[in-house]
């Protein structure tokens, strides 16, 4: 034995991969981790030229990532929370307070600790507001009607 078998290469390539798989942000090493070990696994069996070892690396790898792309299309995963990312989104239907007054459409809101151009119907500044969406990274609010207001009078 010359060296170190091909096998034990394949096989520690994949584990890389896969260690790799756990840091790097995506689900795409994986795949060329499991085309390793299946390389290594054939290798193991029939030593096979390098370059046949190469092109079968490369067409599993191609295999099962286009495999593993349409399967996970197909069936998406389901968030428990799918506005996770979504930082706008997550604002939806919170209230806020209007810092500068929304007039001619435009102006701005307190939500937490951050301030947001917000657009909607004329409020003064201090009053409340319901954010009803988004366009972009704007606010599109609504104010918040009082008890008493438009209402039946009792």
């Amino acid at each position: 034995m010359d060296g170190v078998e091909p096998y034990w290469i394949w096989l520690l390539v994949g584990l890389v991969l896969a260690g790799l798989e756990m840091v790097v942000p995506g689900v795409y090493l994986i795949w060329l981790a499991l085309a390793a070990f299946v390389v290594a696994g054939m290798t193991f069996i029939s030593a096979p030229a390098l370059a046949m070892q190469v092109i079968a690396f490369v067409s599993l790898a191609l295999i099962f990532a286009f495999s593993a792309k349409r399967w996970l299309g197909e069936r998406p995963i389901i968030s428990s929370d799918p506005l996770l990312n979504n930082r706008v989104g997550r604002l939806i239907g919170e209230t806020a307070v209007v810092t500068a007054a929304i007039e001619g459409g435009s102006g701005r809101v307190r939500v937490g600790d951050s301030e947001w151009i917000a657009r909607g119907p004329d409020v003064a500044a201090g009053e409340r507001v319901r954010i009803a969406g988004s366009k972009g990274s704007e606010l599109l609010v609504e104010p918040i009607a009082l008890l008493g207001e438009g209402g039946a009078e009792s």
